[in-house]
């Protein structure tokens, strides 16, 4: 027996794609670990199951807005609210699969419906919604080294530290300390930040449940309300949009964020490859 599976990956943010469109399948946190092993399973920072809106309890109640549901899980099997490269790999994903166009869908997750708008020329636009700016300081530590943090939420936590240089973050293995306690009581998806030029920066990340990762999409757009902040750029303020380019070690990411707060996100998503799942190694492996 197998279970059909897709890879798939947003600037080189990458996710093993299980379509259970009634969700029948029981992906325990262990499973989703072996699957995104990069070295005894397929290898992922994330695992996306693909599930009608209607057939998974969590997503019942959004059903009538989005007909799939991104049941999102992180590299070690935790759940997550929402993931901004994950979204815009689902939507390929379902343009693939033949159950949706070139255009505009919705897609149900943890943090709510997103509007997402394929074009032509291939790259994917998400609306992320709006960024929450919780009050309180926050300080994010490498080695002896402490920077101040801007506490963004995206339907996920971050806490963005500008830095002079990348190298700054140092080796992202392990979650860089926090400071309140507190302010981040489930985790952080850390990013460090240093400037490229004008409404142009650079990022590296550590995500909560998975390290460092070749990009992250709702940390994109956390970097990009944390900048338009620190440069007097706020759209609620100006009355303008703000739009900044974010690169990745993965690529790059356009960020734009509305005087509504509606903030969208552009950027590629690509299938690289599609298999199937040995159903007696997945369970060997889960023991």
């Amino acid at each position: 027996m197998s279970i059909p599976f897709l890879k798939g990956h947003g600037t080189e943010n990458d996710f093993v794609i299980v379509p259970d469109p009634d969700n029948a399948l029981d992906l325990t946190p262990a499973a989703v670990a072996a699957l995104c092993d990069r070295r005894s399973g397929i290898g992922a920072d994330g695992v996306l199951h693909v599930v009608r809106s209607a057939a998974h309890p969590e997503a019942k109640g959004m059903a009538a807005d989005a007909e799939w549901f991104m049941d999102y899980r992180n590299g070690d099997g935790s759940i997550a609210e929402m993931c901004g490269n994950g979204v815009r790999v689902f939507a390929r994903y379902l343009q693939h699969a033949g159950h949706v166009t070139e255009g505009d869908l919705t897609v149900a997750t943890r943090g709510g419906v997103k509007t997402v708008h394929i074009a032509k020329d291939g790259d994917v636009t998400v609306g992320m919604g709006s960024a929450r700016l919780p009050e309180g300081d926050v300080t994010v530590s490498v080695g002896d080294r402490t920077w101040p943090a801007r506490n963004v939420n995206m339907g996920n936590p971050h806490a963005v530290a500008f830095v002079e240089d990348l190298a700054d973050a140092g080796d992202l293995y392990a979650p860089p300390p926090f400071s309140p306690p507190s302010a981040y009581p489930e985790g952080v998806n850390v990013e460090f930040v240093a400037d490229r030029g004008p409404r142009h920066v650079a990022m590296r990340v550590h995500e909560r449940g998975s390290g460092e990762t070749r990009s992250c999409g709702t940390g994109a757009c956390a970097v990009a309300v944390a900048a338009a902040r620190r440069d007097g750029a706020d759209p609620s303020v100006t009355g303008t949009p703000a739009t900044y380019t974010v690169d990745v070690p993965g690529g790059r990411l356009v960020i734009t964020e509305r005087p509504g707060g509606e903030i969208e996100m552009t950027g590629p998503a690509v299938i690289v490859a599609t298999g199937e799942i040995d159903t007696e190694w997945l369970e060997n492996a889960v023991r």
